[in-house]
């Protein structure tokens, strides 16, 4: 086995500006109904137009902005029927992914998914909500990889990408962190046990009650969210 990490090459002007705008769009710097200006973007991630222009276009199709004519861009904002799907497509998938998942754990995969129940993160704002979240994106990941379907992951890889923004604005009213951090203890020993059905029901169970409090933190009178 080759010790020499593998070649990456740079990011490309576009991929820089799309992973700034991204990562703002998701931890709410930049917030749902929010007007994004080419000239704004480009000061804000001191780039230029053309590579702004072009990210936008990408974030458009992941469904993170729309152009709005006259207007410029628009950070979309986040629906009832977004939290729904994006939450149902995670219970359908993740709990199988932990299901299949059990009994394949070995020590360097529980070091890592260890590593990720330590992380201690406070969320009392968007910002300091994030760290967390990257972690908690982290974990369930591993898990998803470990079902040994590589489709699966990126599928789950994608669906938190997609349900962050939303876990951002919900952790700002209820921190739930403690709780998620309690469930994570308590998936990693049933991996590691290989009960497959109680790994699946934990992390039913994790994934309906971060669905809950979303949809209790957004459809509060002045959250602002779209129904």
């Amino acid at each position: 086995m080759s010790l020499v990490a593998p070649f990456e090459a740079p990011l490309s002007l576009t991929e820089r500006a799309a992973a700034g705008l991204r990562a703002d769009i998701l931890a709410t710097r930049l917030a749902p109904g929010e007007v994004i200006s080419e000239a704004m973007a480009a000061d804000r991630l001191e780039l230029g137009k053309a590579p702004i222009r072009a990210a936008l276009a990408r974030l458009a199709e992941e469904g993170l902005v729309s152009s709005v004519p006259r207007r410029g861009w628009v950070v979309s904002l986040v629906t009832i029927r977004d939290i729904h799907e994006v939450f149902d497509l995670r219970l359908m998938l993740e709990p199988e992914a932990a299901r299949r998942a059990a009994g394949r754990v070995d020590a360097a995969m529980l070091s890592r998914l260890d590593a990720v129940c330590a992380a201690g993160y406070e969320c009392g704002n968007p910002e300091s909500c994030m760290g967390f979240l990257q972690a908690n994106k982290a974990f369930h990941v591993a898990v998803a990889e470990l079902s040994g379907n590589a489709r699966l992951a990126r599928q789950v890889d994608r669906l938190l990408d997609e349900s962050t923004r939303m876990l951002v604005m919900g952790l700002s009213r209820r921190d739930r962190t403690g709780e998620m951090a309690h469930e994570h203890h308590a998936l990693v020993e049933a991996l590691a046990l290989g009960q497959g059905e109680e790994a699946s029901r934990i992390m039913h169970g994790q994934v309906a009650e971060s669905r809950r409090m979303v949809l209790d933190a957004l459809t509060a009178p002045d959250a602002g969210i779209a129904i």
